[in-house]
């Protein structure tokens, strides 16, 4: 790899609603992709507990034993992890969270667009955050946004803007007719919207349960340009690539649409 060259993993699998037995997932699939090299690390939302859980009965802090565990993970490993969690907030509802962790870094980023949509109410269980959230670690900027948020082109217009030169996106992309279709429309459409690499990791495919949206698979790396540089079917897997940051401020450079 050249210097500005920096290998990630997406670690796609299907979580229950167990939060320890969870961990145990994301510790096999983050080792395999520590094994493979990788030092980012982006496993889905609501890896914490899937969406079929109660999520007030297991949300936690974010000094909880979850997200210690998460902690603990990658300073054993030596990677940056992005985990989807539920904290608490305080009507009673929870946050949507993501967990940044490892590699001397710490931030954390809650879901701002809710998922009110395909008969699904996120809002009565979720309360929605406010703010783009980028942060520097392994030598580049890095932006969150969970699932839903790929609807909203501003996020990643914004996350640009705020230099961010890779998104990482976990999700829980519910199945219906034409979701595949639509996600890997909008993985792509957004990764040129922030004119950033994009790891969009999906929880793996699950049977449908009602409207709560359990995950089609097919995480994906997309590059600046709107390039798949690899992608996943539907089952279980770690997909691992490396990324060069290099080519961000050249797309920039060339189409100067941030």
């Amino acid at each position: 790899m050249n210097s500005t060259s920096l290998r990630v993993a997406a670690a796609q699998f299907s979580s229950t609603d167990d939060p320890g037995a969870n961990l145990s997932l994301i510790r096999d699939a983050a080792r395999a992709a520590a094994e493979a090299g990788a030092r980012l690390v982006v496993c889905p939302e609501a890896s914490h507990a899937n969406f079929s859980t109660p999520l007030a009965a297991v949300a936690e802090p974010l000094d909880g034993r979850f997200a210690d565990g998460v902690r603990s993970l990658a300073a054993e490993l030596g990677v940056l992890l992005v985990v989807g969690m539920f904290t608490p907030a305080s009507d009673g509802r929870v946050r949507n969270t993501l967990l940044a962790t490892g590699a001397g870094t710490e931030a954390s980023y809650d879901k701002i667009h809710l998922y009110d949509a395909f008969g699904s109410r996120e809002s009565d269980t979720v309360e929605a955050g406010h703010d783009v959230v980028t942060f520097a670690a392994l030598g580049t900027t890095i932006g969150l946004a969970t699932c839903y948020d790929l609807r909203f082109a501003d996020q990643f217009t914004a996350l640009g803007r705020a230099g961010a030169e890779l998104v990482c996106v976990p999700a829980s992309w519910g199945e219906g007719p034409g979701k595949a279709e639509q996600w890997d429309l909008l993985v792509r459409a957004r990764a040129l919207d922030a004119q950033a690499w994009l790891v969009a990791c999906d929880q793996a495919w699950t049977p449908p349960a009602g409207a709560d949206p359990l995950g089609i698979g097919r995480s994906a790396v997309v590059d600046p340009l709107g390039g798949v540089r690899g992608r996943l079917a539907a089952a279980s897997g770690v997909l691992v690539s490396d990324v060069d940051l290099a080519l961000v401020p050249d797309v920039r450079a060339r189409v100067p649409i941030l």
